[in-house]
């Protein structure tokens, strides 16, 4: 589903002492079957924009459309519960949304709320299961028995249950330790790339997001700062750091790299293995 915000702005209890504009004439596109991430500073309106894409938030001014789904202060969706079936959102630390007595019922619980037949929903939980990485033996004991990973698995599990078209991740690594954070991050890809969804990452590291974005928004005080290709918005090191934010590790090193040795080899969001082959003959004393 096609995601677009056209000049939104959102204000936080308008017309009184404790007036707070979060969303500041916002616009920009995500294409349907895309990975965008979108990075911000605690205040700079990324909380508030989530909000927005399954209508927690409604405009103050202008129009954020999802699919055919159009919300404005004078437009809202009739049926907001078939939105919301259409846009799972994965928020931080999930596994505290845990509370069902098994691991069955608690993935079962969102399709259910959402009129989904038992028998479909049986099916949907046997296909989930091994997609997230959970052994089938998981499913009759109690989610509170799981390690931490694997109650944060489970949470997942229920809002993929739903089968939505759009999947937002509200910094979905975090607690996790290095390991954690790559086999969820890795999950997350491949279900992006096997279901065609459209993701939108919601992250403060800006090694993943340089790693699975096809897009990148940056969100300062409300507004848009930047957007683009990560190849074209994180080599942008002095408009980053004007909003406190750094380059991705990989693209400090290569730009130390051809300082260093008078070179010009371009960030193209390469892997380390093609990086390591770009820089070889250059540190063996050939061009490149």
């Amino acid at each position: 589903m096609d995601i677009k915000f056209e000049n939104v702005t959102y204000i936080y209890q308008p017309n009184s002492p404790f007036e707070h504009k979060a969303l500041s004439d916002v616009s920009f596109h995500i294409e349907s079957g895309s990975f965008v991430a979108i990075i911000g500073h605690t205040g700079s309106g990324k909380s508030t924009l989530i909000n927005h894409l399954n209508g927690l938030s409604v405009p103050t001014e202008g129009i954020v459309s999802i699919g055919d789904y159009h919300l404005s202060k004078e437009d809202k969706p009739k049926n907001m519960k078939e939105l919301r079936s259409r846009v799972g959102v994965v928020f931080q630390y999930p596994e505290h949304q845990l509370f069902e007595e098994t691991v069955e019922r608690d993935i079962a619980f969102g399709p259910e709320n959402f009129n989904v037949p038992k028998e479909e929903i049986k099916k949907r939980i046997e296909a989930i299961i091994p997609a997230v990485g959970l052994p089938e033996n998981v499913l009759e004991r109690s989610p509170f028995d799981l390690s931490g990973g694997q109650m944060r698995r489970v949470a997942i599990a229920g809002v993929l249950a739903v089968k939505p078209d759009v999947l937002v991740l509200d910094e979905p690594t975090a607690g996790l330790d290095p390991r954690g954070q790559k086999e969820i991050m890795e999950m997350f890809y491949r279900l992006h790339k096997e279901q065609g969804l459209t993701t939108v990452l919601v992250t403060h590291s800006m090694e993943d997001a340089v790693k699975y974005a096809d897009q990148v928004i940056i969100l300062n005080k409300g507004t848009k700062y930047m957007e683009g290709r990560p190849e074209e918005v994180f080599t942008q090191k002095e408009a980053l750091n004007q909003v406190q934010l750094d380059v991705p590790e990989m693209v400090r090193f290569l730009n130390s790299f051809n300082e260093r040795f008078s070179e010009n080899i371009p960030f193209e969001k390469q892997t380390i293995k093609d990086l390591a082959q770009a820089i070889q003959p250059v540190v063996k004393g050939a061009k490149v």
